[in-house]
């Protein structure tokens, strides 16, 4: 059957065998508009079946007309076709099939960005900073359109050819990988800060979250912990009964976590802490940010609303809301918003505006007028409109403009490339540093790169230029803009030493992951993570530490 007459059939079919009719809602005119205008639907989408001048891909066509549609509601609910659903369980489950490597694109090439520690790609030899050029014979050059990451992945105990371009080796290196169940853990990092502070890095709340910090929380505590820090930084939720759970290990069992409510006044629901937890009493510290959403968001604030632990950083993200994936035919699914979450003190923290936020993410400074205040377990007042907002408020670090280029444009990624052939081994990733030989030695290398950038002053300075033209003052301070322009002019090589701390700390970083993987990044940016000295700090006072949680 010609797919235009499926469709409209499907349409009317679906209508009838739902009890739907035009006629039973024709006095509902709810009804009866969401009949008129599937039936619209259908008909244009087969006329433009017919009659366009090319051929269409109806899932194409049909999947971008839905997403459009889902635009004009909330940034969360999102339609998943049947090709998109291992992607999606993927996401839910932190588990897929594959090698357990990151590929991305760098200028045009397919690059291995990361290896994860234990996966059949490490085990492999596979290197960070390898090209690949074929995944079992397909030339990735020839093959625009060929998606390198769907191709890698494949059935378990299935091998695949992968011909890589190495740095430094003149031909294309051979290695085969094991495909396997890969699984992205949601703590990548977890370890001792100093002789009684532990370290939980949480990035995730996939279905085995509360397991890791469980056991991170009770290996840390056999290694002398006796004070937290849990970071949520960069987290972006997931699993709200992992949330649920991660709070209870710090809670006591039946205390209240979240209230969901929604349109379906039967789903409406008061979340508790099921189990007994595993320490009420450690000195518990939260880091946050702007990019700290959902899942991370009820932790954080559950923590906070309980005064159970301090929160240090920026105001997270403001992701209050809660979806349900709904089933759909042909085995697509619907991840539909269906309510809103409120923590213990009563405080949705579903930012007002979710679709104008600043560069960062963050909701930014949120008016007074529009916030409403709520009080935590000790009387401490804290307020909705936006996010958590923490304890101790850190200031967002913008990145220098030369750091950003830098990185933008793949320079720090390759210059560790570099870095790692020449050196075969380097520091524990917590003492390694960059030498300032080393350093020139860098400046050398990148001075023949193309990476030049516009600072904000520049910006500025254009933009004053052309409101003095356009308001006829040009002529009036053209002399002080040229001496302006002059001296603010950026010299790249001037910048490299005026920044030099931001961009060694992005070479450590880069460099210490090419050897240790993630827990190098990790462990090389503790010398210089802003929240995390804040913390260490606030832990050496713990008179401070304890004033904090008490009502002022």
């Amino acid at each position: 059957m010609h797919l235009s007459k499926r469709l409209t059939l499907f349409a009317t079919a679906g209508l009838v065998a739902g009890g739907i009719s035009l006629f039973s809602f024709k006095n509902d005119d709810r009804f009866f508009e969401i009949a008129r205008n599937l039936d619209i639907y259908a008909t244009l989408f087969k006329e433009l079946n017919m009659y366009y001048v090319d051929e269409i891909n109806p899932n194409r066509m049909v999947k971008s007309s839905i997403d459009a549609m889902l635009k004009g509601l909330d940034p969360y609910t999102n339609f998943y076709a049947e090709d998109e659903i291992e992607d999606y369980m993927t996401m839910t489950t932190g588990r897929y099939n594959g090698i357990g490597a990151v590929i991305g694109q760098r200028q045009g090439k397919n690059v291995v960005l990361m290896i994860y520690e234990g996966t059949p790609a490490e085990k492999s030899g596979l290197q960070i900073g390898d090209e690949i050029l074929k995944i079992d014979g397909v030339d990735l050059k020839s093959r625009k359109d060929a998606d390198a990451g769907k191709l890698i992945k494949g059935q378990n105990n299935t091998a695949v050819k992968l011909a890589v371009k190495r740095y430094g080796v003149t031909a294309p290196v051979e290695v085969t990988v094991m495909r396997d169940v890969v699984k992205m853990t949601n703590v990548p990092y977890y370890g001792m800060l100093s002789d009684d502070v532990g370290y939980i890095d949480l990035k995730d709340f996939t279905a085995t979250a509360s397991r890791e910090v469980r056991t991170a929380v009770q290996e840390l505590k056999g290694k002398g912990m006796k004070k937290l820090v849990l970071d949520v930084r960069e987290n972006p939720g997931g699993l709200l009964n992992m949330a649920i759970d991660i709070c209870n290990i710090f809670i006591p069992k039946d205390s209240e976590v979240v209230t969901t409510k929604g349109k379906v006044t039967e789903w409406n629901k008061t979340y508790t802490a099921m189990n007994a937890p595993m320490d009420l009493e450690i000195p518990l510290i939260v880091l946050t940010n702007s990019h700290s959403a959902s899942a991370a968001e009820i932790v954080s604030g559950v923590i906070q609303d309980y005064d159970r632990g301090v929160l240090i950083g920026q105001r997270t993200y403001g992701k209050g809301l809660v979806q349900t994936t709904r089933e759909l035919s042909f085995n697509t699914k619907l991840k539909i918003t269906t309510a809103k979450y409120y923590i213990p003190s009563g405080r949705c923290i579903q930012a007002i505006d979710y679709s104008h936020r600043n560069p960062d993410g963050s909701v930014g400074k949120i008016p007074d007028s529009l916030q409403t205040a709520f009080k935590t377990k000790a009387g401490r007042p804290v307020y909705d409109g936006g996010g958590v907002l923490p304890d101790l408020v850190t200031e967002n670090q913008l990145a220098a403009p030369i750091a950003q280029s830098l990185t933008n444009k793949g320079l720090i990624f390759d210059y560790a490339v570099k870095y790692r052939h020449d050196h075969p081994t380097i520091k524990p990733a917590r003492e390694f540093r960059l030498t300032d030989a080393e350093y020139a030695d860098f400046m050398k290398w990148v001075a023949n790169k193309d990476y030049d950038y516009t600072t904000q002053v520049e910006k500025d300075l254009g933009t004053l230029e052309a409101s003095a033209k356009k308001e006829k003052y040009f002529d009036l301070i053209q002399d002080q803009l040229k001496s302006l322009k002059t001296k603010m002019s950026h010299s790249k090589d001037a910048d490299l030493m005026t920044f030099r701390n931001e961009v060694r700390a992005l070479l450590d970083e880069e460099i210490a992951g090419h050897y240790y993987l993630q827990k190098g990044i990790k462990e090389a940016s503790f010398a210089d993570d802003t929240e995390l000295k804040a913390a260490l700090d606030l832990f050496k006072d713990m008179n401070r530490y304890n004033s904090i949680l008490k009502k002022k």
